[in-house]
């Protein structure tokens, strides 16, 4: 069966319904759709802190954690969750580095790991009740992106790609940046199309300064060769494709060699950082190895939605000179080592994305999400380091209509678990959604009988969030 555009998505919401008959004209899959009502935001800045920092010790100020550390952790404080600490395993940790200061008119507390960020504390709103299900890294990065625990289902992107398409047909909808010589945890699913139509999965652009493979026009072939071959392709691929109408991998691929093509100029372009100012390749770090690496993808996550991509995924890589559990921000031991080089490496980069995008006009119209798969905890059965927790945690969205300096919710004394206002992934994701224009309900895919969503079965927009 062939796939074809069913309904309007005011009324009903985009399905992709079986058509009728094979030969019904395909729809361009990538064409600009309105949204449900009128957006606020035009794209998305998906900051990933790969490994799950503690928020603890960025923005979320417990003096009475600082009364209690070194001692066993409560038993009060333990209420519904099972762990080993339970049994005595464990004692409260703060780090003897650690100093909190208020910043701007909403007086957010930021400590002193976040020097430039805490300058914007006036443009964020703070989600401080996030919470999520499974402490593995693996699995509750797969929920973070997708919803879900299992494999399978389409990320977020993927969701906006399909319901929105694209703003720019000479650049993919949807790009995926990450500063590691290999891909980020549990890789390529967390920007999967999974049961979508293969051409809403994100594309990957490697770090260094060809982050394309194969983009280039051989040498020994010209322009009009490359032209020539392409249409005879395209050709065979379209007669392919009319006999298997159901195949999206084999549309996709028709589309990506088109993509590609007019990659050539375009995408160059785009990732190319010559053109930008030295002040502005000072302001986000490109001059110091600290912030290298994770500053060029900012900037090039600004270029990118300047130009019109969708939704850009970055994923944090690891810092110049870290080496085994440091490559990320999963700190089960010397969390002060571990998180002095990670949040150096991302502190900058992000405030001058902030300023930058607010100076060009563009902050009011996208959605910059700092989030990561969960917490930690208030504890650390190493003594010096924290554990996942998945029961109370930080996250802040900023741009795109949302409630500037505002704190949502709140953790425990000790900041263990989130006590009121509880976010969890599917309502962040239903939020997101709203602030594109988009009622996560009625974004829907039919995919084996059963009409499919973003947030699963679960999920409301966090009405409080957004102005």
């Amino acid at each position: 069966m062939a796939w074809r555009w069913a309904g309007s998505f005011p009324a009903g919401g985009a399905i992709f319904a079986p058509a009728a008959h094979a030969a019904t004209a395909p729809v361009d899959p990538l064409a600009t759709r309105e949204p449900h009502f009128p957006a606020k935001a035009k794209s998305v800045i998906w900051l990933h802190m790969d490994g799950a920092p503690s928020t603890l010790d960025l923005y979320d100020y417990k003096p009475e954690l600082a009364k209690l550390a070194g001692q066993p952790v409560p038993q009060s404080f333990l209420k519904g969750i099972k762990t080993s600490t339970q049994g005595g395993v464990g004692k409260l940790y703060v780090s003897g580095e650690r100093t909190w200061k208020q910043h701007g008119e909403s007086g957010a507390w930021f400590s002193n790991l976040l020097p430039h960020l805490s300058q914007h504390a006036d443009k964020l709103a703070f989600i401080k009740s996030s919470v999520t299900v499974g402490a593995t890294h693996d699995i509750s990065i797969l929920k973070l992106n997708t919803g879900d625990v299992n494999p399978g289902r389409p990320s977020l992107g993927a969701w906006v790609s399909y319901a929105l398409g694209s703003l720019n047909q000479d650049l993919p909808t949807y790009v995926v940046l990450y500063n590691d010589i290999k891909e980020p945890s549990a890789g390529s699913v967390n920007w999967s199309s999974g049961f979508l139509p293969a051409v809403y999965q994100g594309t990957t652009f490697r770090p260094g300064d060809s982050p394309i493979l194969n983009l280039d026009r051989p040498k020994w072939m010209t322009a009009t060769e490359q032209r020539s071959a392409l249409d005879l392709l395209k050709k065979l691929n379209e007669k392919a494709a009319a006999r298997y109408p159901s195949d999206t991998e084999l549309q996709a691929r028709i589309r990506s060699y088109e993509l590609a093509y007019r990659m050539e100029t375009s995408a160059p372009e785009a990732v190319n950082l010559d053109s930008e100012s030295e002040a502005t390749k000072e302001a986000y770090g490109l001059n110091e190895d600290a912030t290298r690496g994770y500053g060029t993808n900012m900037l090039r996550a600004r270029r990118l939605i300047e130009r019109g991509v969708r939704f850009v995924h970055v994923v944090s890589g690891p810092a110049p000179g870290a080496t085994g559990e440091d490559r990320n921000w999963d700190a089960h031991r010397n969390l002060d080592d571990n998180h002095g080089r990670n949040a150096r490496q991302v502190d900058k980069p992000i405030a001058a994305l902030l300023s930058d995008l607010q100076q060009r006009g563009l902050l009011d119209q996208t959605l910059v999400v700092w989030t990561s798969e969960f917490g930690r905890t208030s504890y650390g059965e190493s003594g010096n380091g924290r554990d996942h927790n998945p029961w109370g945690y930080t996250q802040w969205i900023a741009g795109g209509g949302v409630k500037a300096g505002y704190t949502h919710g709140q953790t425990d004394e000790i900041g263990l678990q989130a006590v009121d206002n509880k976010v969890d992934t599917y309502d962040l994701h239903a939020t997101i959604l709203n602030q594109l224009g988009l009622d996560h309900l009625k974004v829907t895919f039919l995919h084996d009988g059963r009409s499919e969503r973003p947030t699963v079965v679960f999920g409301d927009v966090v009405k409080n969030l957004v102005a």
